[in-house]
């Protein structure tokens, strides 16, 4: 899908009614898990690895009878080490949530209001005055998505390590028109967050990386999570090599590559390149974040669970959450920087090379972190997410009203 790397949204009963969870905002009890053993969780994950030709893939997965978890394949195709719960990896728009949080933090420290227009911290975007920092938070602004342009695709394929400006993006994203008026509508935008990283950095007064590392990654005790500076296409070690098929502009509007090329990489005479080097300030606020298994869960309890928020403002968080599209009952929801995942609060990430899944319910126990380093898979498919998905079906069997699982949703 190019730049316009993608979240998943697994949806069920759950997302078109009540509340899942019991943490704060939840309104019913927990539902019935059906538990998966070590075995199950094996093949479940080694087949479909093997499916979406995945380098590796690793799967951590938490419940109230202990940790499991499964490692696949090595951190470089063909070779390399093995995978491990310890490689760090690019979360994609994970990083969504960390930016949300800190804005929701500045709120409830009285610094900054939801109902407070845009143009109050940023005169320079179209129809300011009418966009509220909430709307940039749960992507009801109509801001134009600027992941979406050719101009940043082209540039992505040309110049990978190219270290980008927020500035710059969001000047590709005001060259055209919003998609909608404000709040009249849903469409995953990336701008949002760069608007909501540059508001953070003005309200603290500090660059984002010492903000969250501030606010977030320290308090919560995430000693493996990076937010790199725009210069930086490194990777911590260990890491794992992050691989693509086709590039950002042939997968731009369809994530999928064309069918014989699709039939040569399952021939095996098509191969996907190296991408880990690629420069992802791109992205920025909505998307640069590195991190480990371990570490995503620690945030997903983190943030289901209202470590990070006082209780009025966790309760606003799980209560704010909305249908994509309002036309289709029982389908994705999102709400103040965080998606409802099924059963799962949490939220999914795609760069190019990288897909990452994290979710957890409070009410049942269950977190769940799944990352591969391919992506987008020759068939277009999200493979952590969909890996994710598998598994969250077999353990929330639809007839216990807590998923089912809908079609991918394109966001980030």
């Amino acid at each position: 899908m190019g730049a316009a790397f993608a979240v998943t949204l697994m949806v069920g009963a759950c997302s078109s009614g009540s509340d899942s969870g019991s943490g704060p905002g939840s309104t019913t009890a927990s539902v019935p898990v059906a538990a998966i053993d070590d075995a199950a969780l094996q093949s479940t994950v080694v087949a479909a690895a093997k499916d979406l030709q995945l380098p590796g893939v690793v799967v951590l997965l938490r419940t109230p009878k202990g940790e499991q978890t499964v490692t696949y394949g090595t951190t470089e195709r063909g070779g390399g080490a093995p995978v491990g719960l310890d490689d760090h990896v690019r979360v994609g728009s994970n990083t969504k949530t960390w930016t949300g949080t800190v804005i929701l933090q500045q709120v409830q420290e009285g610094k900054i209001a939801l109902t407070d227009p845009v143009s109050k911290y940023r005169p320079d975007v179209p129809g300011g005055d009418g966009i509220t920092i909430e709307q940039l938070l749960d992507m009801r602004s109509g801001l134009f998505n600027y992941s979406e342009t050719l101009e940043l695709n082209q540039t992505m394929d040309r110049e990978p390590q190219k270290a980008w400006t927020p500035d710059e993006l969001l000047a590709l994203a005001y060259a055209h028109p919003p998609y909608f008026p404000p709040g009249q509508g849903y469409h995953y935008s990336n701008t949002n967050f760069i608007l909501l990283g540059l508001i953070a950095e003005k309200i603290d007064g500090k660059p984002l990386p010492q903000i969250f590392q501030d606010r977030l990654f320290g308090p919560v005790g995430l000693k493996n999570t990076v937010f790199p500076e725009l210069t930086s296409n490194a990777i911590p070690v260990p890491y794992s090599h992050g691989y693509m098929f086709g590039d950002n502009v042939l997968t731009m509007t369809d994530p999928a590559i064309p069918a014989d090329m699709q039939a040569a990489a399952k021939a095996g005479t098509l191969a996907p390149h190296d991408v880990t080097d690629g420069n992802p300030s791109w992205a920025w606020a909505a998307g640069s974040g590195i991190s480990t298994a371990h570490d995503l869960a620690t945030w997903a309890e983190a943030q289901a669970d209202g470590k990070v928020l006082d209780p009025e403002m966790q309760a606003k968080r799980m209560a704010a959450f909305q249908p994509t599209d309002p036309s289709k009952p029982g389908g994705p929801e999102y709400g103040l920087a965080m998606a409802k995942l099924g059963p799962l609060y949490g939220h999914t990430g795609e760069l190019p090379g990288y897909n990452s899944f994290m979710g957890s319910d409070p009410a049942s126990g269950v977190t769940l972190v799944v990352w591969a380093n391919l992506a987008p898979a020759a068939n277009g498919q999200d493979p952590a997410s969909s890996i994710a998905k598998t598994i969250v079906d077999e353990m929330f069997p639809p007839t216990s009203g807590a998923s089912q699982t809908g079609s991918p949703t394109p966001t980030s």
